[in-house]
């Protein structure tokens, strides 16, 4: 049954990463995301159902616009492969629970706002707060169908624990971190505290360790400058989905 859901997780995901490709070039411009429907950038041709099929298009086509034979970006395939392995992996680490749809929500929104931060250095409300508001909803739902709704009020805290410790710093630092940061941290602190204290802690200190090298990199090998702003959200998705992954093995081996 484990390896019948996975597929069907990772098929589930093929299609959402199609969307959140959708998601992510059109919410930053302020454009509708279900009109007009999808085309070439090129020529303008609306994409047919056949060459939409997440991955196997992109390679039938060999990257290419049927139409007008411009080459289309491996972002779009990359994005769609990598949205099902993280929702077969997200599937595998929670396991066969209720909540698991919540935290399939979770697993598309970081996976987008990765994309919009990267692309904009945003993250953008238009998707982080319904996403947000879905995510919480899903993950009570879930917990009291799991007989776990006990759950709930620390996953909560620990929401609010990570938005006032980002905007403390925020405030601190004079602009070191964006409001978009502080507000993704709730979501993000939410989903580390549901299944443990530990594992938020060791989300909040990878986010941490990992924007800090992520930076000097950038900083040595001079694709930032000291002014530049560095996005860290993906930092900070980053070290969340570590940290569900192995946040409490981490936290168990340092204390031991």
């Amino acid at each position: 049954m484990t390896a019948y859901f996975s597929v069907v997780a990772g098929l589930f995901g093929l299609l959402i990463g199609s969307f959140l490709n959708v998601v992510a070039y059109r919410v930053p411009l302020g454009r509708s995301v279900v009109s007009p429907p999808s085309a070439c950038p090129e020529c303008g041709h609306p994409i047919r159902w056949q060459d939409n099929i997440p991955v196997v298009s992109w390679l039938l086509l060999r990257g290419r616009c049927r139409e007008c034979n411009t080459r289309i970006s491996p972002r779009y395939p990359t994005v769609e492969a990598a949205t099902g392995a993280l929702f077969v992996g997200t599937f595998l680490v929670i396991g066969p629970t209720w909540v698991v749809a919540a935290y399939l929500l979770f697993a598309a929104t970081t996976m987008v706002l990765v994309l919009t931060d990267l692309d904009h250095q945003r993250i953008p409300n238009r998707i982080l707060y319904p996403a947000t508001v879905g995510a919480v909803a899903l993950l009570t739902i879930g917990a009291a169908a799991d007989g776990n709704l006990a759950a709930v009020p620390r996953a909560l805290a620990g929401g609010g624990i990570y938005f006032g410790l980002l905007l403390l710093i925020a405030l601190l630092a004079r602009g070191g971190f964006g409001m978009g940061d502080v507000k993704l941290a709730f979501l993000l602190g939410t989903f580390l505290a549901f299944p443990s204290w530990a594992t938020l802690w060791s989300g909040i200190f990878l986010a941490f360790l990992i924007g800090g090298l992520v930076s000097l990199l950038l900083l040595i090998t001079g694709r930032k400058g000291r002014k530049d702003a560095i996005a860290f959200g993906p930092p900070l998705i980053f070290g969340a989905w570590v940290a569900l992954v192995w946040g409490r093995r981490l936290v168990d081996w340092y204390l031991g």
